[in-house]
């Protein structure tokens, strides 16, 4: 049963120190796992303190993937981290930018909506700020918010809403904590774990008039007993709120271990929650230890064009799509064996492709633009005549629409006019929409954004996936296929197997199961709805394909 404290609405600000980077995300999303399992309602926010009005003109080779909500929100990956580990849809309420939050002020401050006063950072910005924070409370009717402020303690960018935070602290001192998620580095030529910088990073909060309640240790290693006692002592933290996050194989570990030190006790205590049911994380444990562990190993490739920049970048500009892939194999009880496959090897070299044969799985992601397009096309045209089991996504759907227009309709010279406009045979195109919205470099969120229906037709791989006759997934494209051409496609043996209600738009194209054991694409990004409890059901497909066809060799 669900509990709620006597007082108000309450707030727990997870903040980050010594450096980016070092898990603010997981650490968030963490906590709000393990409130849901005590029966406290949360609702998780992400402040991220760039210009930008959201992630979606971002680069994800800089910043990493951005993820859709249902809204159509473009928002940071780490709110598709905060869905995965609640296993359920945020709202656009629950995301904020600098942009947003500068935005929403100018545009009052133009409709004299402040009554004709000098309008300034602080109280106005700052006060827009605890506004929208109220809002994202108040329409999840949560419990508790747990806000996740970007950045590092110091930056200039987020001082003002650590500003924020010190204002609800003030006004409600019993209902607000502060988690600091700082790292102790251990220097090779020492051997020994630091805990200065984390000191330093304390003393430069409380120079905001803020005082961590709590201290979550990012280091290599478990922290010992004397390096607590430092801490409480230079940072004015009691030894029992300091909590060891040493580094773990899976992040799906880490509300386990948070456990093991009574994080969710000391949270829901420190808030005043007198009855606290015990959490119950059987099921995650369970799925958390096939994560570590795995079982039978099956070998999927990747084909995709971010990797000049090494292949610490691919973690995070296809994040969704290998957590994707990790539940669906766990479901099978399986591990995969990821292998990032650069497109343009296979476009500069084309019997290079021949190595696919050692894979039991191929999938290409979602993109933009004509870098290793070919190298891509070729890699599907390997897939499909030699049965190897192929997911597209997005990009990856329209291509393999391509690849099959060109090899087997008969379509020479078959494109995309997002790379060839002036190809004979269209056989994806810009929607009429978005042609006016390009012509005035319209490109900020103006992309077929966020959950649209689909009718799923009978006797297909998708509707046997599903279960179901209609579904909604998240869209994040302007292209799609052009409808004259589907009769002619169609009629060559490619079944479009997903489709809008108004019959307009083709959400998903396959092969049929006899002539191949999976060749499936989708429009939309299944990854953006696939849960660690909940795989999606496309994935999970793939991944048995996949796993047969490993069995078979």
């Amino acid at each position: 049963m669900k509990r709620r404290a006597q007082s108000g609405h309450k707030y727990i600000f997870v903040v980050g120190g010594v450096m980016s980077g070092v898990g603010k995300g997981i650490a968030t999303a963490s906590i709000g796992k393990l409130l849901t399992a005590r029966g406290v309602s949360v609702n998780l926010v992400k402040i991220d303190p760039y210009l930008n009005v959201d992630a979606g003109t971002m680069n994800p080779i800089e910043h990493g993937e951005v993820f859709v909500l249902d809204s159509g929100l473009e928002t940071d990956q780490d709110m598709g981290n905060y869905e995965r580990f609640l296993e359920r849809d945020l709202g656009g309420d629950d995301y904020m930018t600098s942009g947003m939050v500068y935005g929403s002020v100018i545009a009052r401050e133009r409709n004299l909506g402040y009554g004709g006063k000098c309008v300034e950072t602080i109280p106005h910005v700052r006060d827009e700020v605890i506004e929208r924070l109220r809002r994202a409370a108040d329409v999840s009717n949560s419990d508790i918010s747990v806000v996740e402020i970007g950045g590092t303690v110091g930056d200039f960018q987020n001082a003002l809403y650590m500003d924020a935070a010190r204002v609800i602290h003030l006004l409600s001192p019993h209902d607000v904590l502060f988690v600091m998620v700082s790292y102790l580095p251990v220097p090779g030529t020492l051997g020994e774990m630091k805990t200065k910088p984390t000191q330093n990073a304390v003393r430069l909060l409380n120079s905001y008039g803020v005082q961590p309640d709590i201290i979550i240790a990012r280091a290599a290693h478990p922290l010992d007993r004397k390096r607590k006692e430092k801490l409480a002592i230079s940072c004015n933290v009691h030894p029992a709120m300091i909590v060891s996050a040493p580094d773990v194989e899976s992040i799906y570990d880490v509300p386990v271990n948070f456990e093991r030190d009574k994080l969710s006790d000391i949270l829901l205590e420190s808030l005043g929650y007198e009855e606290k049911p015990e959490a119950d994380l059987s099921v995650w444990k369970e799925f958390a230890d096939k994560a570590r562990n795995g079982g039978k190993r099956v070998k999927i490739g990747i084909v995709g064009k971010y990797f000049d920049t090494g292949d610490f970048v691919l973690s995070d500009a296809y994040i969704s799509v290998i957590e994707s892939i990790k539940f669906s194999a766990y479901a099978h009880d399986a591990k995969p064996e990821i292998h990032w496959l650069n497109a343009k090897t296979y476009e500069a070299n084309p019997k290079a492709v021949a190595e696919l044969e050692d894979y039991d799985g191929i999938l290409v992601p979602g993109g933009f633009g004509e870098t290793g397009i070919e190298g891509k096309i070729a890699a599907i045209k390997f897939a499909r005549e030699n049965k190897i089991p192929y997911f597209g996504l997005c990009y990856g759907m329209q291509l393999m629409t391509v690849e099959y227009a060109r090899n087997v309709g008969g379509l020479k010279n078959a494109h995309t006019t997002e790379i060839n406009p002036e190809t004979p045979h269209p056989i994806i195109m810009i929607l009429p929409e978005q042609v006016e919205k390009l012509a005035k470099k319209d490109y900020g969120g103006s992309m077929r954004l966020g959950a649209y229906p689909c009718d799923l037709v009978e006797g297909t791989i998708a509707r046997k996936a599903y279960g179901k006759e209609s579904i909604s997934e998240r869209h994040r494209h302007r292209y799609e296929v052009n409808p004259e051409y589907i009769e002619r496609l169609s009629k060559a043996g490619l079944v479009f197997s997903g489709i809008s209600p108004d019959r307009r738009l083709m959400e998903i194209a396959e092969l049929p199961k006899k002539e191949h054991p999976f060749m499936l694409g989708t429009q939309f990004h299944p990854e953006m709805k696939a849960r660690p409890l909940s795989p999606h059901p496309l994935f999970s497909a793939f991944i048995k394909a996949a796993i047969e066809r490993k069995k078979k060799a």
